[in-house]
């Protein structure tokens, strides 16, 4: 029986809190921290209680309005903060009780940073920014600047190495910082609102960048956003925050189809379901014993994209794995009811084959 790996980043009961006597109220509050005695105290409450792993290859996306504490948990964990108590590990190591020595060699070395301002030198084209933390570590001039042209061709700025970032786009500067952050080979990447100050096409664009650089690299990524569909567009699992407290931590689909609290729902209300949930997400057990159509549909695909053919069928449709194995299935009322809600869900009988819901509508 193997045992499971180790997570990149383990957090214990982790605490942040602003203000002088934090230690004290903490102490006092036996680990039940109450926002309003924290405030007659003259404290903030930044993180309150946060426990989580995050696997190798992970992206877990914290979430929040402003002043969630999602910035700040970011912060602790990349420990450009001090925590107010609590643990965290960083490959089994503990991150808290690293001297000054090994927390630069662990951020050199290991750690990747992008946050909403780009941080660009000015007077140094785009190569020489993307070189800059090599050449901190020690590189020589030759090889840092080999491997910073690889990070150029890797983020799609090839033409523009000799470029100061005045003459960039927002979102071309935006690549460089990415790409200066990635010129380390970091394992973990910390990314705090990195698309915030971005116009909304631009955002687009770098979101399908940032994808499609996950897909080839497969960091270990902390992403902080206040935006929910970026974050169910990139999460593998999504934190929600609120007053510092993690409200839920699941899966997008998950956290779609079962909100844990009424804030988690305000969130999900106004997302198009069908454009975010997987038919493994609603998929049903497959009993041998039904009569299935001779269409199936990949587990991965989004419901947007195969509802048509599903509402199409009047025998249930095979979803099927990546060998073509059936995995589960999927009928006309489970997609009817993520497109319309449950008081629709009669349409499902009511639709002929060969038709599709745009004919019927």
């Amino acid at each position: 029986m193997s045992t499971p790996s180790q997570p990149v980043i383990k957090c214990e009961s982790v605490y942040k809190i602003f203000g002088e006597h934090a230690d004290k109220v903490l102490k006092k509050s036996d680990g039940k921290v109450d926002t309003a005695s924290l405030l007659e105290a003259g404290c903030i409450i930044g993180v309150n209680n946060a426990s989580f792993d995050v696997n190798k290859g992970e992206m877990l996306v914290i979430m929040g309005l402003s002043g969630s504490g999602k910035s700040t948990l970011l912060r602790c964990i990349s420990r450009l903060i001090e925590t107010t108590a609590g643990n965290i590990f960083i490959d089994g190591e503990d991150l808290l009780g690293m001297n000054e020595k090994q927390l630069i060699d662990i951020r050199r070395n290991k750690m990747g940073m992008v946050f909403q301002s780009f941080a660009l030198l000015p007077h140094k084209t785009v190569l020489e920014n993307i070189a800059l933390p090599l050449q901190v570590k020690g590189i020589s001039t030759k090889d840092s600047m080999a491997r910073a042209m690889d990070m150029v061709n890797l983020v799609e700025l090839t033409g523009y190495e000799n470029t100061f970032p005045r003459q960039l786009s927002g979102g071309q500067q935006q690549r460089v910082g990415i790409a200066r952050s990635l010129a380390v080979e970091p394992e973990i990447w910390f990314l705090d609102e990195p698309f915030s100050a971005l116009d909304p096409l631009i955002r687009k664009e770098m979101q399908d960048e940032f994808m499609r650089l996950q897909n080839v690299l497969h960091k270990t990524i902390l992403f902080v956003t206040h935006d929910f569909d970026e974050a169910i567009r990139l999460a593998d699992r999504i934190a929600i925050m609120k007053d510092g407290v993690i409200e839920q931590i699941d899966t997008p689909a998950n956290i779609i189809l079962n909100p844990a609290t009424e804030y988690i729902a305000k969130f999900t209300r106004g997302v198009r379901r069908e454009r975010v949930l997987s038919c493994q997400s609603i998929m049903e057990k497959h009993d041998a014993s039904i009569d299935l159509s001779d269409i199936t549909v990949a587990k991965d695909a989004v419901i947007d994209t195969i509802a048509e053919h599903v509402l199409s069928e009047q025998k249930p449709v095979a979803v099927v794995d990546e060998q073509g194995e059936i995995v589960g299935v999927l009928n006309k009322a489970s997609i009817i009811q993520i497109m319309f809600g449950k008081t629709h869900q009669h349409l499902a009988n009511n639709i002929p084959a060969n038709n599709t819901a745009e004919n019927q509508a």
